[in-house]
């Protein structure tokens, strides 16, 4: 596992072009949408600012959608007989479903620690307490390997990466648009409010807004236990497919 995150860590200081350029849609984000309905105010947010409000979904937005993307890699890695290797060496396969995803973890943390500074040069607000801080890190590093456990589960079902880039870009808007990234959940219509309750990005989105924005760790606990089921439902289920990548 070690291995694999060292690989990663390589990758990113000889290219950098991928986390740059995935950085622009979140920025504009911030930018023109948070700021535009920031200024018409109309969605109430709790008597937080907006531009505050979505700051912790426009992060997780970027780093799940990296995550998500991750199995890219894998496709690739399985076309060049990297995977395969993998596969026939002592390492088990929850070890390289688990360090192929931290990997994609710390591609995820790279990612977030652009859109910060941007976030606070716009004037967001951010709740001051470096522990607060760190514990909302080490969710979004963790939360993002479950995201990259479910993209290597999707990778174990597709031959070619242009499908996973369909399938890939078919489940990220959803996630996004039906949790609490955008707006709270009490305002969307009933159908959307039960998907909510299902979906992994609502809990993340919760604990780093209560971490970073507000402080207010009433919810944490549970989202907490949310996204470790989540991760745990997403490890489990790549390990026990991961075969049929090369197959």
């Amino acid at each position: 596992m070690i291995v694999m995150i060292e690989l990663e860590f390589r990758r990113l200081k000889h290219d950098r072009t991928e986390v740059y350029t995935r950085s622009i849609q979140p920025i504009l984000w911030l930018v023109i949408y948070g700021s535009t309905m920031s200024a018409i105010k109309a969605i109430p947010t709790h008597g937080i600012p907006y531009i505050d409000y979505i700051t912790p979904g426009v992060l997780i937005q970027s780093t799940t959608f990296t995550s998500i993307f991750y199995g890219l890699i894998i496709v690739w890695e399985r076309e060049s007989g990297i995977l395969k290797k993998l596969l026939v060496t002592p390492t088990s396969r929850y070890s390289i479903v688990i360090g192929r995803s931290m990997a994609s973890s710390i591609r995820a943390l790279f990612q977030a620690l652009i859109i910060i500074p941007i976030a606070l040069l716009i004037g967001v607000k951010f709740f001051q307490n470096i522990a607060y801080f760190t514990l909302a890190f080490l969710i979004i590093f963790f939360a993002s390997g479950g995201f990259a456990a479910t993209s290597i589960f999707i990778a174990s079902f597709l031959k070619t990466r242009e499908r996973f880039m369909g399938i890939g870009q078919a489940i990220t808007f959803p996630l996004f648009f039906s949790s609490s990234a955008l707006y709270p959940i009490e305002l969307m219509p009933p159908i959307l409010k039960e998907l909510a309750l299902f979906n992994p990005m609502s809990y993340i989105v919760d604990s780093v807004r209560g971490l970073i924005i507000t402080g207010n760790l009433t919810n944490l606990s549970i989202d907490l236990i949310a996204i470790a089921i989540f991760n745990f439902i997403a490890f489990t289920a790549a390990s026990i497919n991961i075969k049929r990548i090369i197959e």
